[in-house]
């Protein structure tokens, strides 16, 4: 089970790098959204992965620990924040440079028709 979590958090890890490294401010975003996700299951396996555990002492012999679940919670919170921000900043440029490249230039190859 491990083995498979980690695999996953690598794949968005992944994921959400190379789409951050593209040109245009959507692809950008939703890197970074992904790159949240990622941290948010990363904090979430911090407070190792246990079945059958109870959040409540007293309830079992074994407990799950709540400090990574409220890193997960504040961390959800703080990325929407920050995508609300981005999206809002990428629809800014967008407007004022009309065009919607990161740097706000458009590449020679692109303009001319070539991709």
């Amino acid at each position: 089970m491990e083995l498979l979590y980690a695999a996953c958090v690598g794949l968005l890890v992944f994921c959400g790098v190379f789409l951050i490294l593209r040109s245009r401010t959507f692809p950008v975003v939703l890197g970074l959204t992904m790159l949240s996700y990622a941290v948010n299951l990363f904090l979430f396996a911090s407070g190792r992965l246990s079945l059958n555990s109870a959040v409540i002492l007293g309830e079992s012999t074994k407990y799950a620990d709540p400090l990574p679940q409220a890193f997960v919670l504040t961390a959800i919170v703080i990325g929407f924040a920050m995508t609300a921000f981005v999206v809002i900043l990428s629809i800014r440029g967008r407007a004022d440079l009309g065009n919607d490249h990161v740097n706000g230039h458009v590449p020679e190859n692109i303009k001319k028709g070539r991709v």
